[in-house]
């Protein structure tokens, strides 16, 4: 049985992948780009295939023909043609819960940057500017309280659940939307349309999986109804935003600032134009990255593969 890994390079760099090794023929690749003829060329004969990042489209399923199962490292799939996968009857696991508490924190993380400016003031101060201070305090930007803010939450996933818990013991009011009604037993938390949330909200944070319903989920019409001054952030993918519209509604002071883990097209294009945007906050794809994180997302990968071999497919995604 031949196991070809396609991108392990951002998983294995600290991790120790001898389980894999012990399951079947590995080959691991550090990166495979997003050319198809690479992509199955490596492929080969193999039967099974793990990828983090690396799409897998049609043309690659149509050509990769003893393939069986595809073990996607991550939660969204959104790399995979699933059509194309459940047509020729590829099983497709993906790993739904290995970094709920990482990303939440995460989240929180870019939004008490934005609020609390510890990084701009750090830098100050070790660049003498509160040494050479007349008084024993200063701050270069607004700082702001979280305390009584809204705070909307798009998607009430485990993640966003758990976004939601620490919110609250910031005092905050957190409200959220989710496409399907959710049955919650909190009684600080408050279901509501898509609308009352972008006009109610604050801070508004992403947790929704890419799917073509909600690629540019946030764009000008949208931005149009938010509160002016209000701040957005990203951990789940950068095409649930239309990056333009974003990079206006800061420049304009619409939008006050935001904080983005991801965006649309990764590692950043040097055109992106949120990279001149104004108080926009951008890091490359860290929330999940944890080693802790990341042993987790492993083990749990390694898992799913034994349990299809098993034949009790774990995590199956259709």
């Amino acid at each position: 049985m031949k196991i070809i890994v396609l991108d392990g390079y951002a998983l294995n760099s600290d991790l120790d992948w001898d389980l894999l090794k012990q399951v079947g023929d590995c080959t691991l690749y550090d990166r495979t780009g997003n050319d198809d003829e690479e992509i199955i060329k490596k492929i080969g004969s193999a039967s099974i295939v793990l990828t983090h990042k690396t799409p897998i489209d049609a043309a690659v399923i149509e050509k990769a023909s003893n393939l069986k199962y595809i073990g996607v490292m991550g939660t969204g799939y959104d790399v995979i043609d699933m059509s194309a996968a459940n047509s020729k009857n590829i099983v497709v696991t993906n790993v739904p819960t290995y970094g709920t508490d990482a990303v939440a924190q995460y989240t929180f993380a870019l939004l008490l940057e934005i609020t609390s400016q510890v990084g701009i003031h750090n830098q100050l101060v070790h660049n003498n500017e509160w040494s050479h201070s007349s008084d024993f305090t200063f701050w270069a930007k607004p700082l702001i309280e979280l305390k009584g803010k809204t705070l909307g939450l798009i998607g009430f996933g485990k993640i966003a659940q758990k976004v939601a818990e620490i919110a609250h013991s910031f005092s905050m009011n957190i409200i959220f939307y989710n496409h399907r009604p959710k049955d919650i037993s909190q009684n600080w938390i408050k279901q509501v349309g898509f609308n009352e949330l972008l006009e109610k909200s604050d801070i508004i944070s992403l947790h929704v999986i890419q799917t073509t319903e909600t690629i540019n989920l946030i764009s000008k019409a949208e931005i149009h109804k938010m509160k002016t001054g209000a701040i957005l952030i990203n951990t789940a993918r950068g095409k649930l935003i239309n990056e333009a519209d974003l990079a206006d509604a800061l420049n304009n002071g619409k939008i006050l600032a935001a904080g983005l883990d991801v965006v649309s097209s990764e590692p950043i294009k040097n055109n992106n134009p949120l990279l001149q945007a104004k108080n926009c906050f951008i890091t490359p794809h860290i929330a999940w990255a944890p080693k802790e994180t990341r042993s987790r997302l492993l083990d749990i990968s390694i898992n799913n593969l034994k349990s299809f071999l098993a034949g009790t497919v774990k995590n199956q995604v259709i």
